[in-house]
């Protein structure tokens, strides 16, 4: 069995996407935020056997919003208290009950990210026992594992730049066959948002297949906000 996992959360203004917030406000961070998840939601929503949205928090509103936003082929999967680390370790050990069983989960911080890149994450699943792709900001936009989740989501220090090398590190001591995906690029601060701008003007350009509709149309709202 095949897992795709997605996790976001509620996108509540001041409680979302909060460094970004710094420099943009608290309602456009959230605005964005929710307009990415869309994205995502749309662009996998065929992917792999089954396909679970992880929201946060585990409250009657939150659970309101995303069983309006996943729509057809997403499951509701509540993520449960803790930090980053534990609620991973809790999906893999849910959507992976067997030893072949093969689990990917990405993050809603990366609207472009490929559908080509989540195939090979699930392909390399059949010859490795945990697969990376490397952010840009030195942490990883998807993690997939291969059975029982791996000893690798404990003594991190998350939100740090040192989080891809300590889950390496974390990795190489407990013996794991690793695997690696082209790097790819998270949206986490105003500058990031100029580097989003510039993909999707490419892409769009040049004929390229990126697209993500419905975070260009509240990014370039944004953009106009900050130019004004």
């Amino acid at each position: 069995m095949r897992t795709l996992g997605l996790f976001a959360k509620f996108p509540e203004p001041g409680r979302v996407k909060t460094r970004l917030a710094e420099s943009i406000g608290p309602v456009a961070a959230a605005e964005l935020a929710e307009a990415m998840t869309a994205d995502l939601l749309d662009r996998f929503r065929l992917t792999a056997d089954r396909r679970w949205l992880g929201y946060s928090p585990a409250t009657p509103d939150a659970e309101r919003h995303f069983r309006q936003a996943a729509g057809p082929g997403w499951e509701l999967w509540p993520q449960p208290e803790g930090d980053l680390g534990s609620r991973m370790h809790a999906f893999f050990a849910t959507a992976n009950p067997g030893p072949e069983d093969g689990a990917v989960l990405i993050g809603s911080d990366s609207p472009t990210l490929p559908e080509a890149i989540v195939a090979e994450a699930f392909t390399k699943l059949r010859d490795a026992d945990c697969v990376l792709g490397p952010a840009t900001d030195g942490g990883y936009y998807l993690i997939g594992c291969r059975g029982a989740p791996p000893a690798i989501f404990t003594q991190v220090n998350w939100s740090q730049p040192t989080v891809l090398s300590q889950t390496v590190e974390r990795g190489a001591g407990s013996a794991l066959r690793l695997a690696e995906l082209p790097p790819w690029y998270d949206i986490d601060t105003r500058q990031d948002l100029q580097m989003l701008a510039g993909h999707l003007r490419l892409s769009q350009a040049a004929g390229g297949n990126v697209a993500a509709p419905k975070t260009a149309q509240v990014l370039e709202r944004i953009l106009t906000t900050m130019t004004d």
